[in-house]
């Protein structure tokens, strides 16, 4: 079943769209894969593998966009709606994070956003809570697609992981590529040499060393706050070679700009390589 109410105005802000799209699923699907829910310029489904011996299941939301139309990132910015999965307590699993890979910046100001323009996949955190056979993974999706206008969409998926059976090799194969393509952890080469939160200036200030096949390029970064703090375009500059000097505006809604002690996830995209860490500030 779809219902989609069309909005009188052409506008990508979801205050404006006011577009509902509601996908409900026939029935189970006995496989490490639920059916793909059709969505407007696309289709989203889950995959699992079997529970490991610590009770944890890797799995993945796969978003299938066509071509033109966009999915959102974990903060879409002013506009947009981020990727959101509710799992049914009553079956036994628990979500304990969805994992994002680097995103891209589209439009400027106001309707600017933060996303992705093609297929993508994020991994699942999952943890089982009981020592049942099978276990059943029950998700309440929610999350926005666009094309001219952004289209909330919401839906049920569903799938059973058979205890004693092997995993899809495929299945398995998709899940570690999108593991693969997350945004890797600090190293040497390329991380956050220094990070304070100037409250006088509503900023937070950023020193990046980047990857030496990076010299001169100016990366892209990315923030991602607690509920209620939002971030302006950063602005790179003031350094040289292998290293960057970045600016982020900061705010937090109805009061003056602050951090306190909340975790600011970072990612940076400079050349081929993405980078993904967490700023902490007193």
């Amino acid at each position: 079943m779809i219902e989609v109410s069309i909005p009188a105005a052409k506008t990508r802000r979801l205050a404006k769209a006011g577009l509902l799209v509601t996908l409900i699923l026939a029935g189970p699907a006995e496989a490490a894969t639920s059916e793909w829910l059709d969505t407007p310029g696309g289709a989203v489904r889950l995959v699992a593998s079997q529970p490991r011996p610590d009770g944890s299941i890797p799995a993945i939301l796969e978003v299938r966009l066509a071509p033109g139309w966009k999915t959102y990132w974990r903060d879409p910015g002013a506009s947009g709606i981020p990727p959101q999965v509710t799992l049914d307590p009553d079956a036994g699993v628990k979500l304990e994070a969805i994992r994002f890979p680097a995103p891209r910046s589209f439009g400027e100001g106001p309707e600017g956003y933060v996303g992705y323009d093609a297929p993508v996949t994020f991994p699942l955190l999952l943890k089982r809570m009981n020592d049942e056979a099978d276990v059943t993974i029950r998700a309440s999706v929610f999350l926005g697609v666009c094309e001219d206008i952004c289209i909330p969409v919401q839906g049920e998926l569903e799938l059973t992981l058979k205890g004693g059976e092997f995993d899809n090799p495929l299945d398995a194969a998709r899940i570690e590529r999108a593991i693969e393509a997350l945004p890797e952890t600090p190293s040497n080469d390329f991380r956050v040499s220094q990070a304070e939160f100037d409250a006088a200036a509503g900023l937070i200030r950023i020193n990046l060393q980047l990857p030496v096949s990076a010299a001169g390029a100016e990366p892209e970064v990315f923030l991602a706050g607690p509920r209620g703090v939002f971030f302006g375009k950063p602005i790179v500059g003031g350094a040289s070679g292998t290293t960057r000097r970045v600016d982020v505006p900061v705010k937090r809604a109805g009061k003056d700009p602050q951090t306190g002690a909340e975790p600011i996830a970072l990612t940076v995209r400079v050349g081929d390589r993405t980078m993904e860490t967490t700023l902490a500030f007193d």
